[in-house]
């Protein structure tokens, strides 16, 4: 039984989320406030968190903060703040998803699902099957059918990154951080330029991406 951890301050909604969850055949612990989630985290060794950001003694990003230097598995934030700047902050702090307050209990269960599926580490030497194309992250090869798509370093290295986190929402951050360095974390239009470019190479329909997914203000997503 998949054991989850469930950590808000709203007493009626994490009655709902434990009923919920329970009837779908998880295992819930629940927290109402950061310092319980981390202690509970610790004690209960949960496959996944759900973590509302907003908590009387301790700001989400600061529990997410606390966990990731131990704690691998995924977190779904869940929080009802609006500001992308707040998202953006979750991210790079370690969560894997970000669900915004209201929310429907069909989109949470499949966020979980989903964080569930790739919670299993990434290898070097895996192949990844996307569609019409196929990415070898051990020889760093694109290929569509016997042909060999050419990418440059840059668009190599933004592919690799997402490829690395299927389906999570990797922030405009770290892919600036990470490919570009430092210096270029503000520069979000390299990632227009460049993320256009990997769909004209990679995408059957350039204009409705199916592998590489824009989250508008947030980051990117890549689905296999």
């Amino acid at each position: 039984m998949t054991r989850i951890l469930v950590a808000d301050d709203e007493p009626q909604l994490l009655r709902a989320l434990r009923i919920t969850l329970k009837a779908r055949g998880y295992e819930v612990e629940t927290a109402a406030d950061g310092a319980t989630a981390l202690e509970l985290a610790a004690s209960r060794h949960p496959e996944v968190i759900v973590l509302d950001l907003g908590l009387p003694d301790l700001d989400g990003v600061e529990v997410i903060q606390g966990l990731r230097p131990w704690f691998t598995a995924p977190i779904v934030v869940l929080s009802a703040r609006q500001d992308s700047d707040d998202k953006v902050a979750a991210l790079d702090a370690g969560a894997d998803d970000y669900v915004t307050k209201p929310f429907g209990m069909d989109e949470l269960l499949a966020r979980l699902r989903a964080a569930l599926r790739r919670s299993a580490p990434a290898t070097d030497d895996v192949v990844v099957q996307a569609g019409a194309f196929t990415v070898d992250l051990a020889a760093k090869r694109v290929r569509a059918g016997d042909r060999e798509i050419r990418l440059t370093p840059t668009e190599w290295g933004v592919l690799e990154l997402l490829v690395r986190h299927p389906g999570r929402l990797v922030s405009q951050r770290q892919l600036l951080q990470e490919v570009w360095g430092p210096a270029y974390r503000q520069e979000t239009n390299y990632l227009r330029v460049y993320l256009a470019q990997l769909r004209r190479k990679l995408e059957p329909d350039p204009s409705h991406p199916r592998h590489l997914i824009t989250e508008p203000g947030m980051g990117y997503r890549f689905e296999p």
